[in-house]
Formats: structure tokens, sequence, C-alpha cells
């Protein structure tokens, strides 16, 4: 088969990646993704390793391999060195007067009737200010699970 992501290395580049290796001060993962980067640099000078030898010598999976070449070829050096973060982040559901608001309802006394909050009670009482719009019981748990 056919490679699509075909790593050639500037020297400049592997002399970089040479150094990096050898003080070994960086984090794990981006060692790992050097080491990967100088065992499949297919430019005059470079090993040019297969990935399942790159996987057996290095001990990363064949997905982790292929990813750092795909990113090196399409974002560069930099990109592929780095840890991605997670690009969808929900949006919190409650915002900090919001998550203040619960906490104080949550500290007063009980409703009548009811010898302490619930979960659903709680949601209930927000709606019912119109604090929130909707709240679900799980969301007033998280909060307050963070609050202690």
């Amino acid at each position: 088969m056919r490679k699509q992501w075909i790593v050639r290395l500037t020297d400049e580049q592997r002399a970089r990646l040479r150094r990096l290796v050898r003080a070994g001060a960086a984090p794990a993962r981006q060692l790992a993704h050097a080491r990967i980067l100088l065992k499949a640099d297919q430019a005059p000078g470079g090993p040019g390793w297969r990935d399942a030898a790159i996987v057996q010598a290095l001990e990363v999976s064949r997905a982790t391999v292929e990813r750092v070449r795909k990113r090196f070829t399409q974002e560069g050096l930099e990109a592929a060195l780095a840890h991605r973060r997670p690009r969808a982040t929900k949006p919190r559901t409650l915002d900090g007067q919001q998550e203040a608001r619960l906490i104080a309802l949550s500290c007063g006394g009980p409703p009548p009737g009811r010898e302490r909050w619930s979960l659903r009670l709680l949601a209930d009482r927000l709606v019912e200010l119109e604090v929130v719009e909707a709240v679900s019981h799980e969301t007033v748990r998280q909060v307050l699970k963070q609050t202690r």
C-alpha cells in the first residue's frame, strides 16, 4: 500500500528533533512524536522506516504514526509535535452568577412541607425564579458536587 502522508524533514528540522529527543526534557507525547517523525523521514539522509517498524520500535499504535505523519504534512512540524486539545466543547449550562444563585438557594431552608432540598426541587425552583429557562437535576448535582 502506498503511503499518503510522506514525511520529508529538512536538515534543520531533523537537527531540532534530534536535540529535542536527546535532551529528553519535553513531555512524553512530544518526544514520541519527534521519534516518529525522525524514523518516518523519507528525505535523503533519513531512515525512512515503514509504519510497522515504527510501531514495533516505539511501542505506539499505527493510528498514532499515521496521525503524526498527516499533521506534519498538512500543518507543519509544530502542529505534529503539539498535543491537540479537544475541539468540540459543550458550553456551560450555568454561568457563575447562576451557580451562585443555586448554591444560595440550596443553603437556604427547604420549601414548606419538605425536610430538605432534592435535586429535582432545586432544578424546578431555578426555573420558577427565572434564573434559567431549563436545567436538569443532573446539572444541579454536578454544580453542587463541585462546591461540596
